[in-house]
């Protein structure tokens, strides 16, 4: 891959992010009109391998701690097939 192909790749993987963020927060505004809106949050921080998790209630944190954890195993495994392929 080249930079042109990297810089296009991360400029849509931004623009994406943004469509996603502006959908979400329609569709929240569309749920209070109704009554029925629940907000419910985490996130995480991974530093290495280890990630830093908090959330709202305990049903986010496991949600947020199975998708950190599952991650930081793609991260790892894309490590070494990088590290094979270009050894």
């Amino acid at each position: 891959m080249d930079a042109r192909t990297l810089y296009g790749l991360g400029i849509a993987l931004i623009f994406a992010g943004l469509l996603i963020i502006i959908v979400a927060i329609f569709l929240l505004f569309l749920s209070s009109i109704k009554g029925e809106a629940k907000v419910k949050g985490g996130g995480a921080i991974i530093i290495g391998p280890f990630p830093i998790v908090w959330g709202t209630d305990k049903e986010i944190i496991k949600m947020v701690l199975l998708l950190s954890l599952a991650l930081t195993i793609i991260l790892v495994i894309v490590m070494v097939l990088f590290y094979l392929v270009f050894k």
